[in-house]
């Protein structure tokens, strides 16, 4: 990562440099909200606050204020992990799925509905570790929501494809809202359009003033209640009161001399750290080596079927994450990679549509965030009068008694969403992310490898063309990908495609420090968004 190489695969964007502080989003508003915190006294926490809450509003169909979040942040000197994904309603069982007809938790409507927990996260990151209120964090969200702004090109294209999808066969009176509230006018806005989310601002304001507890024990909570009730939902006011949200310890691995971080289950961070620990055994010779490819797409295939397997609520989960992570299970994992793909399966470790963040301030705090509403829209419902889209996060849960991700009360689901991070010998290097579904982990791989390995900066790492594994001995590509490597990839078995679908791929930030702690930033050049930096 020290090294600055040449790269042939040349960034669309520069990397920026700074030293008092740094905002790295997805969209231009949310950074330069972010920016302007940290100006008014805000730490790196307070900045990351700001820029979530805009992000709710400028690309609403990636995140809502009724979805999930999770963050690491780097402060005192060590790392912090809070999760606050929300659990499953107290009614919703395997039973109420068959008997509504489905064999699975479908995508729609309020049976994946599961416990929002972004309120939440605001307000407990704001608590342990931000300088300033609410009051002043959430003011930029409100204001842009107030007084609208102008949606930019790839959020506009998202919002495209839903209504294009989706919004036609969502038919019920219980969508009434989402179309009154994002598709006002019988279609999606355009690039460039201004829009508006007044009633979602009134909601900001409700959450900066009673600092989130409206949402849970209040007027909101009652609202939320309110709605489920006459439309057939299953979340009720008492299961928005029992949320929590929890400060656990990262995990992490070793890889060639840097440590990378990833929250527990119930998310999925622990496959990106699976795969890591299989490809530290494997020399990597260079990006374009078909080899080291190959490679990391058997590690990555091989963590994933353990994750799908094993991952879950920790209180239900079936082997441990340590177990998982164990050297000597990574060595009995590695060995089943040889010159060719294979087929993968989950393995025996115990034998008997989400916006991503990072900040930097002067004093060394850093934050990773992360949020979600799953799918494009979450659910499809729209609470009246409010702007909260809520998440369809419990669509994750398994029907089989048997995994450790089964669907019951007052369970997490298994998690896409993933914040990152990297140190060396015990002093941070930053935060990262790759947000973007089951590619999270995948992306998460590419980008410490394009660092540590072959010597990107923040911005390259982000731009470089990424692979895709989709399943099987499926890999999809971006058209960018280099044509040999496509190549020799076949010949090892790999069944390739070409995918034109930029957001396949994710969309990511990074933020780096360096011993002099100059800040260093990288915004993925798949989405709108902006380093800004101080």
């Amino acid at each position: 990562m020290d090294r600055n190489l040449s790269y042939r695969y040349p960034s669309t964007r520069k990397v920026v440099f700074g030293t008092k502080g740094m905002v790295a989003t997805s969209q231009p508003l949310a950074a330069q909200a972010g920016l302007d915190i940290l100006k008014q006294g805000g730490n790196a926490v307070d900045a990351a606050v700001a820029a979530a809450a805009v992000l709710t509003v400028t690309e609403p169909m990636s995140n809502g204020v009724g979805g999930d979040a999770f963050a690491l942040v780097w402060a005192g000197g060590r790392l912090h992990g809070l999760n606050s994904s929300g659990r499953s309603p107290a009614l919703l069982n395997a039973e109420a799925v068959r008997s509504c007809g489905f064999s699975e938790v479908p995508r729609f409507g309020w049976l994946p509905v599961t416990v929002p927990g972004i309120p939440a996260a605001w307000a407990e990151l704001s608590k342990t570790f931000g300088r300033l209120p609410l009051t002043r964090t959430l003011e930029p969200a409100i204001i842009c929501a107030e007084d609208g702004w102008p949606v930019g090109p790839v959020t506009a294209a998202a919002w495209k494809r839903f209504e294009e999808e989706f919004l036609g066969g969502l038919t019920g009176p219980e969508y009434e809202p989402l179309r009154d509230t994002f598709f006002p006018s019988g279609r999606a806005p355009l690039a460039g359009e201004l829009f508006r989310l007044p009633e979602l601002a009134e909601t900001l304001k409700e959450l900066a003033v009673t600092n989130c507890e409206s949402f849970y024990r209040g007027g909101l909570a009652e609202k939320i209640d309110r709605f489920s009730r006459a439309t057939g939902g299953l979340l009720r006011k008492s299961d928005l009161e029992r949320h929590s949200s929890d400060w656990v310890r990262p995990l992490h691995v070793r890889y060639r001399g840097y440590e990378i971080s990833e929250l527990p289950p119930n998310g999925h961070g622990i496959v990106a750290l699976m795969a890591l620990n299989i490809l530290k055994g494997f020399p990597m010779e260079s990006r374009d080596s078909p080899l080291s490819i190959h490679r990391m797409i058997e590690s990555l295939k091989l963590a994933y079927e353990d994750g799908r397997e094993y991952v879950g609520d920790p209180a239900t989960m079936k082997v441990s994450a340590e177990a998982l992570l164990s050297e000597s299970y990574a060595e009995e994992r590695r060995s089943l990679i040889g010159d060719r793909a294979v087929l993968p399966k989950a393995g025996q470790p115990e034998k008997g549509g989400t916006v991503y963040l990072c900040t930097a301030d002067a004093d060394g705090n850093m934050v990773s965030y992360i949020q979600s509403s799953y799918c494009s829209f979450g659910s499809g419902l729209v609470v009246p009068g409010t702007g909260i889209s809520l998440q369809n996060r419990g669509m994750n849960f398994s029907m089989n008694p048997e995994s450790g991700n089964f669907i019951g009360p007052g369970r997490r689901s298994y998690h896409t969403i993933i914040p990152a991070f990297l140190s060396k010998d015990g002093a941070p290097v930053g935060p990262f992310g790759v947000m973007g579904g089951f590619m999270q982990p995948q992306g998460h791989l590419q980008v410490v490898t394009n660092t540590v390995d072959f010597g990107l900066n923040a911005q390259q790492s982000l731009d470089a063309p990424r692979w895709r594994w989709v399943g099987g001995k499926r890999i999809e590509v971006e058209p960018e990908f280099p044509a040999h490597l496509v190549r020799e990839l076949q010949d090892r078995g790999h069944e390739i495609s070409i995918s034109t679908v930029t957001d396949d791929f994710g969309r990511g930030q990074i933020i780096w420090k360096n011993a002099e702690g100059v800040l260093t930033g990288g915004s993925e050049s798949r989405a709108d968004g902006q380093v800004a930096a101080w």
